[in-house]
């Protein structure tokens, strides 16, 4: 009989997760019950510290590579299998709640805990990792240290990357104290495993504990400049006006008519708009604004971004603006390894537990990941679907439901790959 086998009834420690997820929450806490934790910040600090004082308690050695990526190792028996992951990260947006990011890793956490409670001793040495700057809030683009390691950003363009008040992201790893020694992506993985809230309605609308992510859907963000003349507000005939919010206003509505014509998956978002000159009197002359558009097959988004463009183009040029769109950030599609995502669904089969596949609509850790190695994710339900914001919720049952799912798919991965 397998080790495995012999050890199906061990389960996750669910009060202390739930516990862990309350006590963490006190770093970077706003008044409204969310969490400011921006990245490399000094709540950021606080947190991995005391994420590496719990993998200590536990015997875990520790890794911090370049990025700042924290590896926490619970050694296998055969030294020469390359390690299982378990990840996800620690910071958060600047308004964020307490379970995006930081529940995989506490998840993660809980697996190694209830692993070395029961003697368990995997063949693979099992990996937790936190990635550096994942939401991007401060350090855009978004899964920075993920993107290092999987080869999609070189190192340097990381370390140049800087905030709002100039502070490039290299600068911030060394005041906060983790610049690590080990070059980012020299890692050797077997897999890699994604526990997360699912940021949408979905699994909760249809009474779905977990959720078996099968990829994730393809994104590409967009900076737009509109340029017209700034005008007095009293004096210049509206015919007369080469407005660039009213261009924009224009731009707006008509991305969203762009998502509709291409199906219920496809997604376009203004996130960000800044008009200039921003007086109440004057016409505005220019205009950023930034474009998010989504979908889960890269073709319907090159559809997407072509309907865009022309239509961009035929506004701008009807209202005499000066227009230009340049991609600032581009994800393709990730259809995740078919091995790994049965562990999952298998794992929740055996539980018990109400499943569905699904795609995730975000951006994860994950999808840099899958390019370098078999990589899977699992989602939990999180109420009304709400997802950076003050107010993100996930029921605790569901949570300790989703750790067992993910303890179980590492210890099927245990069992399924061998050294290469």
């Amino acid at each position: 009989m397998s080790q495995m086998h012999k050890n199906a009834n061990i389960t996750i420690d669910g009060p202390r997760l739930n516990e862990d997820i309350a006590f963490t929450s006190r770093f970077g806490a706003t008044p409204r019950g969310g969490i400011r934790r921006l990245a490399l910040s000094a709540e950021d600090r606080l947190v991995r510290d005391w994420l590496a004082a719990q993998g200590a308690a536990l015997g875990c050695s520790l890794t911090v590579d370049t990025m700042g990526n924290q590896f926490l190792r619970l050694e296998g028996s055969d030294p020469t299998l390359p390690p299982l992951m378990m990840g996800s990260h620690l910071d958060t947006q600047p308004t964020g709640g307490r379970y995006d990011g930081i529940y995989g890793v506490l998840g993660g956490l809980a697996v190694l805990r209830a692993l070395r409670a029961a003697g368990y001793v995997p063949r693979h040495s099992i990996e937790l990792a936190n990635w550096t700057n994942e939401e991007g809030a401060r350090f855009a683009p978004a899964m920075t240290a993920s993107g290092v390691f999987s080869g999609v950003f070189t190192l340097e363009k990381a370390y140049g990357l800087a905030d709002r008040d100039g502070v490039r992201l290299g600068d911030a790893l060394l005041a906060i104290g983790y610049k690590g020694d080990e070059p980012c992506g020299a890692h050797p993985l077997a897999a890699y495993f994604e526990l997360h809230i699912e940021q949408g309605p979905v699994l909760e609308n249809e009474g779905k504990t977990i959720g078996v992510v099968t990829g994730v859907q393809g994104m590409r963000w967009f900076d737009v400049t509109l340029i017209g003349q700034e005008a007095h507000a009293g004096t210049t005939p509206m015919e007369l006006r080469r407005d660039a919010l009213l261009a924009a206003a224009r731009l707006m509505v008509m991305a969203a008519e762009v998502a509709a014509a291409h199906g219920p998956d496809a997604k376009t978002t203004i996130g960000i708009i800044d008009a200039s000159p921003g007086s109440r009197n004057v016409v505005p002359g220019e205009v950023r604004m930034t474009l998010d558009l989504r979908h889960p097959d890269d073709a319907v988004i090159d559809a997407m971004e072509s309907d865009f463009r022309a239509q961009a183009a035929a506004i701008a040029g009807k209202a005499a603006i000066e227009l230009s769109i340049e991609e600032s950030w581009g994800s393709p599609s990730v259809p995740f390894d078919p091995a790994c995502v049965s562990m999952v669904r298998d794992a929740a089969r055996k539980a018990g537990l109400s499943h569905r596949d699904i795609i995730s609509g975000a951006g994860h850790d994950a999808a840099y990941m899958a390019r370098i190695c078999p990589t899977a994710m699992i989602f939990i339900p999180c109420r009304d679907g709400l997802s950076h914001n003050e107010a993100e919720y996930a029921a605790p049952d569901d949570i300790v439901a989703g750790a067992n799912v993910l303890m179980r798919a590492i210890m099927a991965a245990d069992e399924h790959f061998d050294a290469a």
